[in-house]
């Protein structure tokens, strides 16, 4: 009896490392990722969005949000801040979800859905260069996968062709994960909170001048230069994105189970007290200038 016990379990655990292996193999783990620059995953768009400050992996309550309101929409994520350089709970992001693109018009009524829960919205430009890569959106596991394997290989790309490349952003949609970073008209992916407090900061005198984004790139077409790199230290963003349940999981993690392939899953509660206090001015402004030489440094100061 104990031999057969013990068959058994050596059985139940073959069995059961089998299926781990596979359930990481298809979620991701060995996709192929080929970073490139070329045209972006998406054209002109209206994005409608929330604001949210603090640790990247927070964000999920604002994506699990805007998919209640439109959830056959691709929901986005626009990352500001490197975690390498600036503290968590300073770290901006854009939430929420593409509600028309290209020549299509956004649906009123579903435009006034998320105005009326505090969503606002922001026009994106079509630009011609980026610098892109897709990885599988499959499960929960693809996302944590995608973080920690597409962004170094972003951050490698730009750093060796000395590129300026900045804000990431992250689309989901049919069963993908599109990472892309402009290289032309940066500043008019920045939502008009994040420009206006860099403004702010170059009026009090507080930021260098060629740190304003307020018209990155407005005019050019291609740029060059040492952007900001987000670094696979976001173990939880919407890069964790629509799915953001990272393995540092500090959100709840999120069955999938019952969901359509590579539909996002949204719940997501936020540790009590995890979310640190605001850094006072002078912190903040440290952090700020500590970042941004490789955040807005263009060569032949384009910026």
């Amino acid at each position: 009896m104990s031999e057969w016990t013990s068959v058994c379990v050596a059985v139940s655990l073959s069995l059961g490392l089998l299926l781990l292996a596979g359930y990481f193999l298809y979620s991701g783990l060995f996709s192929q990722i080929i970073v490139f620059t070329g045209y972006p995953p998406i054209k002109k768009a209206t994005f409608v969005y929330k604001l949210k400050e603090g640790p990247y992996k927070n964000c999920g309550e604002v994506f699990k949000e805007a998919n209640s309101i439109g959830p056959t929409l691709s929901c986005m994520g626009i990352f500001y801040d490197d975690p390498k350089k600036v503290p968590g709970a300073q770290c901006r992001c854009a939430v929420g979800s593409i509600v028309s693109e290209g020549e299509d018009k956004a649906d009123e009524e579903l435009l006034k859905r998320y105005e009326t829960s505090g969503f606002r919205v922001f026009s994106m430009p079509e630009v011609t260069h980026v610098v892109t890569t897709s990885f599988p959106h499959r499960n929960i596991l693809s996302v944590l996968l995608g973080v920690k394997r597409v962004y170094p290989r972003l951050e490698s790309y730009i750093k060796e062709r000395k590129l300026c490349a900045h804000p990431f952003l992250e689309i989901y949609r049919e069963g993908l994960i599109h990472f892309m970073a402009p290289l032309a008209r940066q500043g008019d992916f920045y939502v008009p909170e994040v420009r206006l407090a860099e403004r702010r900061l170059l009026a009090e005198g507080e930021l260098d001048s060629d740190s304003d984004i307020s018209g990155a790139d407005s005019n050019s077409e291609y740029s060059s230069g040492s952007g900001i790199l987000l670094s696979d230290s976001r173990e939880t963003s919407p890069a964790a994105s629509p799915d953001r349940d990272h393995a540092d999981a500090s959100p709840k993690g999120r069955a999938s189970r019952g969901r359509s392939l590579g539909e996002p899953d949204w719940e997501q509660t936020e540790q009590e007290g995890e979310r640190p206090e605001r850094l006072n001015k002078d912190e903040r402004l440290k952090s700020l200038q500590a970042s941004r030489p490789n955040l807005w440094g263009v060569v032949g100061g384009e910026e």
